[in-house]
């Protein structure tokens, strides 16, 4: 059974910075495709950032410079560093797995992030 564990959202004011991580269990970690998504209110799911299991990352151009993705196959997590947060980056945020021919996805129960003075 395939489960991806998201912790450390919270309430932060605008400036700050929180660090999200997702565990994940029942796969083979280090091969796959790591990301985080995000949907705020009214609004759809959008892709934040990705990092494959050789390392390459891409991040959406809204979080460049303020956003780090970094994974450790070791303990098979995933994490996202996010500092001079804003407003806008209000979300459930979701971490997301997936399988290198890309036919097997998986997503977790999403945290929640709520930048807020």
């Amino acid at each position: 059974q395939v489960q991806l564990v998201e912790s450390g959202g919270g309430l932060v004011q605008p400036g700050g910075s929180l660090r999200l991580s997702c565990a994940a269990s029942g796969v083979t970690f280090s091969s796959y495709t790591m990301g985080w998504h995000r949907q705020a209110p009214g609004k759809e799911r959008e892709l934040v950032t990705v990092i494959t299991g050789t390392g390459i990352i891409n991040y959406v151009d809204s979080v460049k410079g303020r956003f780090t993705i970094s994974r450790d196959n070791a303990k098979s997590t995933v994490y996202l560093q996010m500092n001079s947060l804003k407003p806008e980056d209000t979300a459930v945020y979701y971490c997301n797995a997936v399988s290198t021919d890309g036919s097997r996805r998986y997503w977790g129960q999403g945290t929640q992030v709520t930048v807020s003075s």
